[in-house]
């Protein structure tokens, strides 16, 4: 991470809401952080203000911020930036102090937050803090409650952080064009107590989605519903972090939707409960068990679970396209179309042609020259071959012996012996052999009211 004092200020004058400041009192701004990598950053552990317990934000990071007369006062610049979808594509997008989505927004309920947000795009913007409670002037909506953002300069936003829970900020200006483009962010509201909620890793990310033609870098902005990239954060598999816990570990992992589709996100090998929207909290009683939870367009979901099971875990949208990149959507089924004499005469003209789809969709072995800057539809590779998964796609790594703060990839998971599927070659089963990997008991209803109470144990 690197700090930016420059703010392009040049002769122009800076707005504070409705009044003007000279160059001087510009100067008084906080500095706007800037991130330029695109992989999971380290949770920020408070410096100042009242303590909580941090998230870690998926191929993202936390913007850090100053206190000033007992305010907490963040910088946003609103700027076009280069994100790096995953290796081998990058796309021009517009987002938040160098990065689409913008860095996740960290804050204690109570608190007195003062936002300055600095506009580097060629059109005017605005930012709503999705969720919250505030001031109807401080909501954020160009021409309802405040004028639109201009070029160069700069707006205050300052409210109280009344509630805890998982919010989202994003613009309500060209809404259609700059959500396309990707402007959207996290924002996290902890609770006084840093006790209450209490969880051993709590993950957040955003799903967003993006129509950007192969070959091309720019996302095509009037696209209601035909995108071809999905993402979690706007990495797709397999440019997206693993979630990495240790075993017995209770986790949260929090995500919300700013596409324009629900999306069921499921886990496997363990259940989890629905514990959280952007509405608040849900009470224990009314909280359900699930492995898909569905988030509609515009919601938030919390969800928990002991990682009671090592493993590489996979963790997706089960709307089976949403785990591809570069779809096309015309493409005809070709499913028992011998199209062997049409490819012996096509591959005189074109000889790199390929034929698709006669035996079915699977791409994991084909080798199709593709435009630059394209990602192929499913190129994940694991220790067993081709996953064929791109996308909203990504694993939760479970491992025994984790430091508490070690996000770090494990790499592969090591199957314990005789509990990896085999082919069965004939003949009788062996009567010895069973999954030898054991589990970690799920904690009974007395341990977990302990350690969500904040009396955290080693395992």
């Amino acid at each position: 991470m690197v700090s930016r004092r420059d703010f392009f200020m040049g002769a122009s004058a800076v707005a504070l809401g409705a009044g003007v400041v000279s160059r001087a009192g510009a100067a008084s701004l906080p500095e706007a952080a800037t991130m330029d990598k695109a992989a999971t950053q380290p949770p920020l552990t408070p410096p100042n203000g009242r303590p909580y317990n941090p998230v870690v934000t998926l191929n993202g990071w936390t913007l850090p911020w100053r206190m000033k007369d007992g305010v907490k006062e963040f910088h946003l610049v609103a700027e076009p930036v280069v994100r790096e979808i995953a290796p081998g594509m990058k796309a021009h997008l517009w987002g938040y102090n160098g990065q689409s989505p913008g860095p996740t927004i960290e804050v204690v309920e109570g608190d007195r937050v003062r936002l300055f947000v600095t506009n580097k795009l060629p059109e005017h913007t605005s930012i709503h803090w999705h969720g919250q409670r505030l001031p109807n002037g401080m909501d954020g909506v160009t021409g309802l409650t405040q004028p639109g953002i201009q070029p160069g300069k700069t707006f205050v936003y300052e409210f109280i952080a009344k509630r805890p829970g998982t919010f989202m900020y994003h613009p309500h200006a060209d809404e259609m064009v700059q959500m396309a483009m990707g402007m959207m962010g996290f924002w996290i509201t902890h609770p006084k107590d840093p006790s209450l909620y209490k969880v051993d890793r709590d993950f957040v990310f955003l799903l967003n989605a993006y129509d950007i033609d192969p070959g091309s870098y720019t996302p095509k902005v009037n696209t209601m519903l035909d995108f071809n990239l999905w993402t979690f954060n706007s990495r797709a598999f397999p440019g997206i972090d693993p979630m990495v816990c240790r075993q017995g570990d209770h986790v949260r992992i929090r995500f919300g939707n700013l596409t324009m589709t629900n999306h069921p996100i499921h886990l496997h090998g363990h259940e989890f409960e629905v514990t959280g929207t952007d509405g608040g909290w849900v009470p224990k009683s009314a909280r359900w068990p699930e492995v898909t939870t569905d988030v509609a367009v515009g919601q938030m979901r919390a969800i928990e679970f002991d990682a009671t099971d090592e493993g590489d875990w996979a963790f997706h949208c089960h709307k089976s396209h949403h785990t591809m990149n570069a779809m096309g959507h015309d493409v005809p089924t070709m499913i028992g179309v011998d199209q062997h004499g049409v490819l012996d005469k096509i591959n005189k003209l074109v000889p790199d042609y390929m034929i698709m789809g006669e035996k079915g969709g699977s791409m994991g072995d084909m080798e199709m020259p593709l435009p630059d800057n394209t990602l192929p539809m499913m190129t994940g590779q694991g220790p067993f071959g081709g996953i064929e998964m791109g996308g909203m796609f990504t694993t939760v790594k479970v491992r025994k012996g984790l430091a508490r703060n070690n996000y770090k990839d494990p790499g592969w998971y090591k199957h314990p012996k005789a509990s990896v599927a085999y082919e069965w070659t004939g003949g009788s089963l062996p009567t010895t052999r069973a999954p030898a990997q054991a589990s970690t008991p799920v904690p009974d209803e007395k341990v977990l009211k302990v350690r969500k109470g904040g009396q955290h144990h080693e395992h």
